[in-house]
């Protein structure tokens, strides 16, 4: 049998095994599939939905599949990456494609999906992907049913089944019955759940008497133990194996059962439950498998651990997409801490906000970006030159390839670049490995804010790369007159809520000192306001501060109206390198800093040169790359760091 898994040392808990597709979700609610026009993507497919749900509840988790060598396969391995799940059992296919789903939400409840699944890169798995020391290094390993209903995934899974069983590791069960994946029903009937079938009953049956857990709803219960009632299933089961059977009653929660089935079907372990309203029923018994998981090998008690899933699976039916949605264990922790007013979850504002900050698409720690979304300021220099303001286009493109050349490939570097001049730019930002890019959307010196190019800001986000960060520069001051603040105020909410919406992060840039006294307590005061408003940027863009005093008061502020605020950035204002550098000074003992976006100070002198034409392009590159460099060694030093 070999040694035992050490449950506190093994680097693995859970290794899924089975399905992992690109889920299609129709955005258009209350529609048939035939009349959806946009789909939302995401990574889908049972394990592959646990696999993620486990990780973002803190479990080290991986799946074991296949995907295609295309660019949907790349995208279910770069986001499990992002996810934190180890994609070390991943295999690439040469021949196959990665398996695509189509689905919409039609009504409460009925959501019609089609399985793009002919000879599909997971479907394929076999024994020689299972590598049983990757197997023996995790605590558990996810089966799922799908994947016995072939000859080459079936022996695939039993081959895992036998290497973690032969370390001491525990085997968990989905039953995961898709009677169309089984050839028990047509294409059109991807959302039919259960299909009484003898061969799929046998086959299955063999599976259970290897189990630890076994999880099912009652019709899984039923094709698993070939029974035509619940009861007598949950009976059948347990004549078959020792395993915990958790049986999934949807909107009633779960009953767990860990020792003999009596004759009442209620004589089981329960765990608190939670009314919601059932959005998108589809994916949330991965959610529920998650929480139950985490409960399970975190040596919670069944109770726990049904509650747990329970709520996770509340989660996900009151969202749309599958794993994106399921919560992180902070959010999780939240919800049975606080509970919600809300029946449907999508609809409360706080949990979302910890959904969407505890889910980022990447850590950014520190940032060091060169700004160059700047236009009047451009617009005057070519003025000044003589020279065609289309030349700005050029010279943006110039600033990339001085900030990338500082850059180099390391982290935390990043550009400010708008859309007026900075098209070109963009493109060449994409060849570099930068950690962050930002855009803005205020047109250049409004006051009151004015979007620049439509007041529909939502229509253009939607077309931005989902990693780019919006930029919005507000002249705004506490004192202002009430009736322009409140202009202000409802446009950033306006933004705030479109940025949400689309998926897209948002940087506010505030501006004080140009329009009133800047002291101590205006900026902390300036934040408190629109945090009164429920505005919570993901960055905040501030001048630099007179004092600690004032850094202090800032931070104060933004821990405690969002403490998952990536931070504040400095600004420039075209301050000279040595005041920048004592305002980067300043800032050492305010870790809610966590860089600079300076543009003027950087790249004012080769605008002017170049586009005068004094200047090639080679020296405009290396005049800013050495500015850029210099302030980027200012801000390391005054944080006790130095340049990797």
């Amino acid at each position: 049998m070999g040694e035992a898994v050490d449950a506190k040392h093994a680097p693995i808990d859970v290794i899924t095994i089975g399905r992992a597709s690109v889920d299609l979700y129709g955005q258009q609610i209350g529609s048939r599939l035939e009349d959806i026009t946009s789909f939302a993507k995401s990574v889908g497919g049972c394990p592959a939905n646990i696999s993620v749900g486990t990780a973002r509840l803190g479990l080290r988790s991986a799946l074991l599949t296949r995907v295609g060598n295309e660019q949907m396969g790349r995208f279910i391995r770069e986001q499990l990456t992002r996810e934190g799940v180890s994609v070390a059992g991943l295999r690439t296919d040469p021949d196959r494609l990665t398996a695509l789903v189509l689905l919409s939400v039609e009504d409460e409840g009925v959501s019609p999906m089609i399985f793009y699944r002919s000879d599909c890169a997971d479907m394929a798995l076999a024994e020689e992907d299972i590598d049983e020391t990757f197997i023996a290094s995790a605590r558990a390993i996810v089966v799922t049913g799908t994947h016995f209903s072939r000859p080459n995934s079936d022996a695939a899974q039993r081959k895992a089944i036998r290497a973690i069983k032969g370390k001491g590791g525990k085997v968990v069960f989905d039953i995961d019955y898709r009677p169309n994946l089984w050839g028990l029903a047509g294409h059109a009937e991807g959302f039919e759940r259960y299909v009484k079938s003898d061969r799929v009953s046998a086959q299955l049956k063999t599976v259970l008497p290897d189990c630890d857990l076994i999880v099912g709803t009652e019709e899984e219960i039923m094709i698993a133990s070939g029974a035509d009632d619940c009861l007598s299933a949950l009976k059948t089961i347990r004549s078959l194996s020792k395993a915990t059977i958790v049986l999934k009653r949807g909107a009633m929660g779960c009953i767990v059962y860990d020792g003999p089935i009596s004759d009442d079907l209620e004589d089981g372990i329960v765990g608190k439950g939670f009314p919601i309203e059932v959005y998108n029923v589809l994916g949330a018994g991965d959610a529920f498998m998650s929480g139950f998981l985490r409960g399970w090998l975190g040596d919670e008690s069944l109770e726990t651990a049904a509650t747990w899933a329970n709520a996770c699976g509340a989660f996900a039916v009151s969202r749309l997409l599958c794993a994106p949605e399921y919560p992180t264990f902070e959010e999780l922790q939240f919800f049975l801490k606080n509970g919600s007013q809300h029946l449907a979850l999508r609809k409360d504002e706080a949990i979302n906000h910890i959904h969407w900050a505890t889910t980022r698409r990447r850590d950014i720690p520190s940032l060091m970006a060169l700004a160059c979304d700047h236009r009047i300021q451009l617009d005057d220099v070519a003025a000044k030159a003589g020279a065609d303001p289309s030349r700005i286009h050029d010279f943006k493109v110039l600033t990339v390839k001085a900030a990338a050349k500082v850059a180099a490939g390391r982290a935390g570097y990043g550009m400010l670049l708008d859309e007026k001049y900075g098209r070109e730019a963009m493109f060449e930002f994409a060849r570099h490995s930068f950690a962050w890019l930002g855009r803005p959307v205020e047109l250049p010196g409004s006051r009151p804010l004015r979007f620049e190019f439509s007041q529909d800001i939502g229509s253009q986000l939607i077309e931005w790369p989902v990693d780019h960060c919006i930029k919005c520069l507000c002249f705004y001051h506490p004192d202002d007159p009430e009736a322009l603040k409140t202009e202000q105020q409802q446009k950033l909410k306006i933004l705030f809520e479109a940025a949400r919406k689309v998926g897209r992060e948002l940087l506010i840039e505030i501006i004080a000192g140009k329009h009133g006294e800047l002291d101590d307590t205006t900026i902390p005061r300036a934040l408190e306001e629109l945090y009164a408003l429920d505005i919570k940027p993901d960055w905040w863009k501030l001048e630099p501060q007179a004092s600690a005093g004032a850094w202090a008061k800032i931070e104060a502020v933004i821990l405690k109206n969002d403490p998952w605020c990536r931070g504040i950035v400095l600004l420039g204002l075209e301050a000279p390198q040595d005041e920048l550098e004592a305002a980067f000074a300043a800032t050492a003992k305010a870790p809610i800093v966590k860089g600079f976006a300076v543009g003027r100070t950087i790249f004012i002198n080769a605008a002017e040169q170049w586009l005068a034409g004094k200047m090639s392009d080679d020296e405009a590159v290396a005049d800013m790359a050495s500015r850029f460099e210099r302030l980027t060694e200012a801000w390391l030093a005054a944080r006790g760091r130095k340049a990797a």
